[in-house]
């Protein structure tokens, strides 16, 4: 189960991370910026922007821990799968 530690030691990062929140019913939140996310003890508030206006949001959605799956990174790290090498006879 995630925990609160697992949420600040994400928005502690230095330089900061930004990284998706994916929820048990399959809905994900991206956290773009720590001040988007508020952890409390037993949820974490996550600021929906608002894509037409700057340090705006839309809406606090409120997630349990419990509902958490996992965090996932929104650098463009991910691990792709290597392309096949063709094979010359």
């Amino acid at each position: 189960m995630i925990r609160r530690e697992d949420v600040l030691e994400n928005l502690d990062k230095r330089p900061f991370e930004p990284f998706r929140i994916c929820m048990t019913d399959g809905r994900s939140y991206d956290v773009t910026h720590p001040d988007l996310c508020m952890p409390s003890r037993h949820t974490v508030y996550v600021g929906v922007p608002d894509p037409r206006l700057r340090r705006t949001v839309v809406r606090m959605d409120q997630c349990a821990y419990v509902h958490i799956v996992r965090f996932e990174p929104l650098n463009g790290n991910r691990q792709r799968p290597s392309p096949k090498k063709r094979r010359r006879d």
